[in-house]
């Protein structure tokens, strides 16, 4: 895990000297404003966005702006932490943001997003994928880029059912998160629907922050039966420290996950991961069927001097895109009017993907992702999976 964590390190040192530069503008800019992890362990999250974010606004001011004036972006470092965000948030407002760009989580990005809507300012969540990064809980001005764990564990059920021919399931959560649990809570719902009740052999949680887990392993590798595959919601170093020690153990079952293990920066750590799977929004390994995402990676690339922590970097590129539209057919920058734009999208065709938000729902919950594999440490496009039953986490 030390090398682990200078890669985070590495990554927010990097994002500071490119959001220094970012945040010079005209005085008569539009200014996004981004609250979200310069240090801490989100700043595996929050990095790719942002500079997802910077990249497209370069694009946009290069085609003329929005409403003919150019954006400008400005940046406060949330500290990974709640009430950070909340300051954050403040801080940027502070400097005229009319779009906040939250952290890519609900616990970490939410708090911005309140502030944001306290003053009526648009605000974007990234990748915060929890079902209550939305208008009924946040408030009218909140919208998240992610597509919402409802969708997320329903698509990881129904393609190991459908596709992968699975039958049999034990489900590892950690319950650090309040995404990790919506993403097992979801999956759960719709795989005992497939497979029975009894098609869940077994479960177990864990915390992240631990960083040790033999316990948990142990009742994993000595059950009477391996099931065929593991669901695994978690994210961040006790994901990476959870998988090194299942695979140190001998235990060789496939694994299911979300979007949180995408990217490859943490795969040292787990030498040659194999029957490794999860959902993304796209590959950032050469092999996206859409050509639009394979330019996207090759244009960060060239920026950046890398290629984006994960594919979780589309969300970034995709807030400013549908910021940009909203203003420019609402010919204005009145939150209202934009909001009352964001609200008309149906199947919006952005980077992300189809994007549809209504009066009522501020988040995607059927928006495809791609799945990918690992074998040998490698990573694989295998096929899009679109959702088709997704259920609603408040009942």
């Amino acid at each position: 895990m030390k090398n682990f964590g200078r890669n985070v390190l590495a990554v927010a040192l990097a994002s500071g000297t490119i959001a220094s530069a970012a945040s010079a503008s005209a005085a008569d800019s539009i200014v996004v404003g981004a609250a979200v992890a310069r240090s801490g362990w989100m700043v595996q999250y929050d990095e790719g966005p942002l500079n997802a974010a910077q990249l497209a606004i370069e694009e946009i001011n290069a085609k003329g702006g929005v409403l003919g004036r150019p954006l400008s972006l400005v940046v406060s470092d949330s500290k990974t932490d709640p009430a950070g965000s909340a300051r954050a948030a403040s801080e940027v407002l502070a400097q005229g943001a009319q779009l906040v760009i939250a952290s890519c989580d609900f616990d970490y990005g939410a708090p911005a997003a309140l502030t944001a809507n306290a003053q009526k300012v648009v605000s974007f969540g990234t990748c915060a994928a929890d079902p209550k990064f939305d208008a009924f809980a946040i408030g009218p001005y909140a919208f998240s880029m992610a597509t919402a764990t409802p969708g997320l564990g329903a698509l990881s059920a129904e393609w190991a059912f459908k596709k992968a021919g699975w039958r049999t399931a034990y489900v590892m959560l950690d319950t650090m998160l309040d995404y990790n649990k919506s993403v097992c809570s979801s999956f759960t719902k719709v795989w005992t629907e497939l497979a029975g009740t009894d098609s869940i052999i077994g479960s177990d949680t864990f915390n992240g922050n631990d960083m040790s887990y033999p316990a948990q392993i142990s009742r994993l590798k000595n059950l009477p039966k391996q099931p065929d595959f593991v669901m695994f919601c978690s994210a961040g170093g006790g994901a990476v420290a959870m998988l090194r020690q299942i695979r140190s153990a001998g235990v060789e079952t496939q694994i299911l996950a979300s979007d949180s293990m995408d990217g490859d920066n943490w795969l040292e750590s787990v030498p040659k991961l194999s029957n490794f799977q999860y959902g993304a929004y796209g590959s950032l390994f050469g092999d996206d069927p859409n050509p639009k995402v394979r330019e996207f990676v090759d244009k960060y690339t060239a920026k950046f001097g890398t290629k984006p922590i994960s594919s979780q970097a589309l969300t970034g590129y995709s807030v400013i895109q549908a910021y940009a539209l909203a203003v420019e057919r609402a010919k204005s920058l009145n939150a209202d009017a934009v909001v009352a734009e964001l609200e008309k999208f149906q199947a919006e065709p952005l980077l992300v993907g189809q994007t549809t938000f209504t009066k009522d729902r501020h988040i995607n919950y059927d928006r495809g992702q791609l799945i990918m594999k690992v074998e040998d440490g490698k990573h694989k496009a295998v096929e899009w999976q679109v959702p088709t039953s997704v259920p609603n986490p408040f009942k």
